[in-house]
């Protein structure tokens, strides 16, 4: 698989995440705007809690990795995809870090 190909796969699954994310949760949130009890209902049953648990567990490897390569090969703005990584989801915030620390690295070796 080709770079470009699989900058265009990350990207489109990203979109389509965020997509999905703003069809599902954003019109409940208008109607009831308890961001609290949003993120609580992520934990309402034993199954949803482990997929939210996965989820925040996917988010600190994240975070972690993002840190250590900030400092270890100077990838920068990782910081906002660690936001990213709170809202919309990790999908998104994991696919823009993809994006980013290919194109910083492609521009070192150039």
């Amino acid at each position: 698989m080709s770079e470009q190909v699989f900058r265009a796969i990350i990207i489109a699954i990203a979109a389509g995440f965020t997509a999905i994310f703003c069809w599902v949760v954003v019109p409940p949130l208008i109607a009831h705007p308890d961001i609290i009890g949003a993120l609580a209902a992520g934990f309402v049953n034993p199954y949803s809690s482990g997929y939210s648990s996965d989820v925040l567990a996917c988010w600190a490897i994240l975070a972690a990795w993002i840190i250590f390569e900030a400092r270890t090969m100077a990838i920068r703005h990782g910081w906002v995809c660690l936001l990213l990584g709170l809202v919309p989801g990790v999908a998104v915030g994991f696919a823009l870090y993809l994006v980013i620390r290919m194109k910083q690295l492609h521009s070192r070796s150039a």
